[in-house]
């Protein structure tokens, strides 16, 4: 292999298909994946290709264990290795916090099934590629809402707090070979919040975040995308961390 791999789940938008164009253009091969609309992730695909990389697009619900195993054996039949795994992919069902009533277990469980299931069965489909490349990684986007309980939604919010724990146990199971970190990103500006929020609230959320962040600035997906790619490439001895990126949110402006 000339160049190294890089999986990336739900990279037709956002975070993940900015995520896709950084390692294309730090010289990686990237697979696109997406679990609906295939335009999208051939708009990333062609940008990653116009990076230089080569590209393959893979329809998968990550949710499905049989998917991972099979987008992991769609990779080593093409390049035989992975240097790393995003587990990007998530879902959210908007409930405002007070309305207790406005989740049921099946919601908690469909939210599960893709932000933590699904990250451990990419995490385990694609550890046998990831051994095979000195330097193998893993990062799983997260969210500032598992540290600051809250965002979009209670189910939401515990999901991406067993993510952080996924993501150290994941660490210490897969040393020395691989190593396992996340990204824990503040207010993103996307199309996915805006709709999910409305857009009065979108653009409130919005001002009271950069009147309040230490930084005084929402997050874009390339943000993002640079600490997932910081994280994969450097950083040889730091394993198990999840990195805010929230503009000092968290901290509040003095």
């Amino acid at each position: 292999m000339s160049r190294p791999v890089a999986i990336v789940t739900g990279s037709s938008a956002g975070i993940g298909a900015a995520t896709a164009l950084r390692f294309a253009e730090g010289g990686f091969n990237v697979v696109v994946n997406y679990s609906r609309d295939p335009k999208p992730a051939e708009e990333v695909a062609a940008a990653c290709k116009k990076a230089g990389a080569e590209v393959e697009i893979v329809k998968a619900d990550i949710s499905d264990d049989a998917s991972c195993r099979a987008l992991a054996a769609t990779v080593e039949k093409r390049w035989g290795a992975a240097r790393a795994l995003v587990n990007n992919a998530g879902t959210t069902k908007f409930v405002a916090q007070r309305d207790l009533d406005g989740l049921t277990a099946d919601d908690f469980l469909k939210i599960y099934s893709v932000n933590v299931v699904g990250a451990y069965q990419m995490s385990r489909a694609f550890a046998p590629l990831l051994r095979k490349e000195k330097g193998g990684a893993i990062v799983n986007v997260s969210s500032i809402a598992a540290v600051m309980g809250r965002g979009s939604s209670i189910a939401y919010m515990a999901s991406k707090g067993a993510l952080n724990t996924l993501t150290m146990a994941l660490a210490r199971a897969l040393g020395p070979d691989i190593r396992v970190n996340g990204v824990g990103p503040g207010m993103i500006e996307s199309d996915w919040l805006k709709n999910g929020y409305g857009a009065e609230a979108y653009e409130a959320m919005g001002k009271h975040y950069r009147n309040n962040s230490a930084l005084e600035a929402t997050i874009a997906p390339r943000d993002v995308a640079e600490t997932i790619y910081a994280l994969a490439t450097a950083f040889p001895k730091t394993t198990g961390e999840t990195v805010l990126v929230d503009a000092g949110f968290r901290l509040q402006k003095a």
